[in-house]
């Protein structure tokens, strides 16, 4: 096989992504135990006169972990539980769906002790510098006794 290199000109579309990925996951799934495809994972934080979306979470499966990629609660709301309140929800569910745990990534100037008062650990880095924050990985690892704490 020959292969040539070439530079899309935009974000790849949902087909050129599918076919640029499905050699990795072919290859992965030699590697893996089948898992349930769970579908990406919504939670909403809608306001309550408008019920427009003002934030909330979003994560999807990575594996049998969730990632959460984002994790949204506007300053104005923050301190009022919601934060906790929304990973409280995507650790149902997780546990739910049976994965072994949650990770997520966040930056040094984000929210990094607040993912450690709920018992998240960190298991990586990444330095920074002056035009780049530091960031960090965390997980927690789920049990169904991590939902009673």
């Amino acid at each position: 096989m020959i292969a040539i290199l070439e530079t899309l000109p935009a974000e790849p579309t949902a087909d050129e992504l599918d076919r640029l990925l499905k050699p990795l996951v072919d290859f992965n799934s030699r590697h893996t135990a089948t898992i349930a495809e769970w579908p990406h994972l919504g939670i909403v934080l809608r306001q309550s006169e408008t019920a427009e979306i003002v934030g909330g979470l979003y994560a999807f499966d990575e594996l049998n972990w969730l990632f959460v990629k984002y994790l949204v609660v506007p300053e104005a709301l923050r301190g009022k539980g919601l934060g906790r309140q929304l990973m409280g929800e995507a650790e149902r569910i997780a546990c739910e769906r049976g994965y072994l745990g949650i990770f997520l990534d966040t930056y040094d100037f984000q929210a990094k002790p607040f993912y450690l008062k709920l018992g998240y650990e960190q298991f990586g880095e990444l330095e920074g510098d002056d035009r780049t924050p530091r960031r960090f990985f965390l997980r927690k690892v789920l049990s169904a006794e991590t939902l009673k704490t």
